[in-house]
């Protein structure tokens, strides 16, 4: 209940300040979200499979978005960060909608 109250309160601060993104940032800011997301519907999974730990979801969320941004920063040095950038996003797609699928087979028993 604290984490969806944050996530509302959250949402409602950045339409009121609708703050900017560095432009430095910005190439890395698709790739966070998206990490962030994969850890988010892998904790929901494993809350509903019944082996959720909030030391593991936070951990996983951390590593996953340091990971990803590292690895499109790496190779953006590197010239391959567009390419860097898209297979991440394919394999954290495919995370994500294998752990939807699995949340829906749970809660539909479909």
């Amino acid at each position: 209940m604290i984490g969806a109250l944050g996530l509302v309160i959250g949402i409602a601060l950045g339409l009121i300040f609708d703050p900017t993104v560095p432009v430095w940032m910005q190439p890395y800011l698709p790739i966070a979200v998206v990490a962030a997301l994969d850890a988010l519907f892998g904790a929901l999974r494993a809350l509903l499979d019944g082996i959720f730990s909030d030391k593991v979801f936070v951990v996983s969320f951390i590593a996953n978005v340091l990971v990803a941004v590292l690895v499109v920063f790496i190779g953006d040095r590197l010239g391959v960060g567009g390419q860097l950038t898209t297979g991440i996003i394919v394999v954290l797609s495919i995370r994500i909608f294998s752990n939807v699928a699995a949340i829906r087979r749970h809660l539909l028993s479909a």
